[in-house]
């Protein structure tokens, strides 16, 4: 008796050992393509879940690909478009645990959501438009769900937890790159990463991964409130960065929620981004500081961020941003967002130390959830009935062990990928009422960004008159995709 296993088509390509015993099916790509015009705009649009799988090595021994998550991606080629001309660009969110659904209906796709703005949301069930100022137009795009986020999971019998950390995550987005660009035969395409918030960490890592790992070399890097530096974001460390640095913004929310009568926005973030070094000085000292300067500078604080000087005196000068958030409109008996701080709203009481919700975030997950899951239906004719995880909390605790004893810090290797790419360029965009990664925060971590002086021009920034998101407001929105296409047309002819 043979000893190979055999293959019953009962079993939809399952095979059974001598037992009788059926072993599971290898799990397959599972992909719907269909094709859309918007205007003279004639692209196909592919939708699903592709298997991603690892080589393994044991005893030395080279034992094949195995198959270790199912990746949701969806991407949008032009019809007919010669792919050596042709760029494209890969999408993702950050989080960590984020899909990437916020790029892909909010600014980039061909169809967005209709979601209003800060004051005037859009109420229920929501809606769909045409996205006119696509970035389709000026390049493919390619939008990635790490694992546990969106549709993606791990295979049965494998952790997903495995994913949950710095190092992982790149490695498993960069495969999907790589395989995407391979099964596409798009190694002679402009190719572009955009990434948001975490996607920003995780981009600037990811430039320098891909050209190291597999020779990948991009044209572009686009950072949308990129968090490249976690010491100018949070306290854990006690650095003395994050105040001085989050301090504009609080002085820019504060005119804008009306606490700066008769002064314009531009003078009191002008007037708190010139206190920052003397205000890092004065937190610099400590416990030495003098009484009349330390009066000063609370008064001075309390000022700018539009809040009582006992607040601050209690804070001892220290506003950490969820704290403050919910102590700025609390005689209003209001919450402000952290990644809008535009956005309000109310609280079940308003005693909390911390803000116990995100306007912003509360205000926008709807209509973006329900946007993507009838436009994959309706209109990308995809089925999943598993739930499309838009921001997992399954994901933490992330890994950062790399880190270990330090702050998570990748301005470094995007330094790295600059010095190795000549032609490398990078564009960042920032939003003024950003309270999770301030402007502040970007620009210190970019001057401390080591290339050379003249490489600096390889760099633009772009400051939109909103928050992290900065696409929900229109005016925004439609200025940044138009940065965003400019962008793309100049890097995609750097030869």
């Amino acid at each position: 008796m043979s000893d190979e296993p055999k293959k019953d088509d009962a079993d939809n390509g399952a095979v059974k050992d001598e037992a009788g015993k059926a072993d599971k099916a290898e799990p397959a790509d599972d992909l719907k393509t269909t094709h859309h015009t918007l205007g003279d705009l004639a692209y196909s649009a592919t939708t699903g879940r592709v298997v991603l799988r690892e080589e393994i090595t044991e005893d030395d021994k080279f034992n094949g690909r195995k198959p270790k998550a199912e990746v949701s991606i969806t991407w949008y080629t032009l019809d007919d478009a010669d792919v050596t001309e042709r760029p494209v660009t890969f999408a993702f969110n950050g989080g960590p645990g984020s899909s990437s659904i916020w790029l892909h209906m909010g600014l980039l796709g061909p169809r967005r959501v209709d979601s209003g703005d800060a004051g005037n949301l859009t109420p229920p069930p929501y809606g769909l438009l045409d996205n006119e100022e696509t970035l389709l137009r000026h390049t493919d795009l390619v939008f990635i769900d790490p694992v546990s986020t969106g549709f993606s999971r791990a295979v049965e019998g494998e952790k997903a937890k495995d994913y949950h950390g710095f190092t992982r995550d790149i490695e498993s987005v960069g495969e999907i790159i790589r395989l995407w660009t391979t099964r596409h035969n798009r190694w002679l395409s402009p190719k572009f990463l955009i990434g948001e918030s975490y996607g920003g960490t995780r981009g600037g890592a990811l430039a320098e991964y891909l050209q190291n790992r597999f020779g990948l070399f991009l044209n572009g890097v686009m950072f949308i409130a990129p968090a490249f530096n976690t010491e100018t974001l949070y306290h854990a460390s006690r650095s003395e960065l994050p105040d001085p640095l989050f301090l504009p913004t609080y002085a820019a929310t504060a005119h804008y929620h009306g606490l700066h009568p008769d002064r314009s926005l531009e003078e009191v973030v002008d007037e708190a981004r010139a206190y920052a070094d003397e205000f890092r000085a004065v937190l610099a000292k400590g416990q030495n500081l003098d009484p009349e300067e330390r009066a000063a500078a609370v008064a001075k604080v309390a000022s700018l961020a539009g809040v009582s000087e006992d607040y601050v005196d209690r804070a001892n000068l220290r506003l950490e941003h969820t704290r403050y958030y919910a102590e700025l409109l609390r005689h209003k008996r209001l919450v402000t967002g952290r990644l809008d701080t535009r956005f309000t709203g109310p609280a079940d009481h308003y005693t909390h130390e911390r803000m116990p919700y995100d306007p912003f975030l509360v205000g926008t997950d709807g209509p973006y959830t329900a946007a993507l899951q009838y436009y994959l239906r309706s209109e990308l004719e995809y089925e999943n009935e598993h739930i499309y995880e838009r921001l997992s909390r399954a994901v933490h605790p992330w890994s950062y062990k790399e880190f270990e004893g330090e702050a998570v810090d990748v301005i470094g290797k995007l330094g790295n990928a600059m010095r190795l790419n000549p032609f490398l360029q990078v564009h960042i965009a920032m939003g003024r009422y950003d309270g999770g990664v301030p402007i502040e925060a970007i620009e210190y971590t970019l001057d401390h960004l080591e290339i050379p002086l003249a490489d600096r021009e390889r760099i633009e920034t772009k400051t939109y008159p909103a928050g992290h998101m900065m696409y929900v407001h229109e005016e925004s929105r439609v200025q940044q995709s138009a940065d965003l296409a400019d962008f793309i047309r100049r890097a995609a002819r750097m030869n």
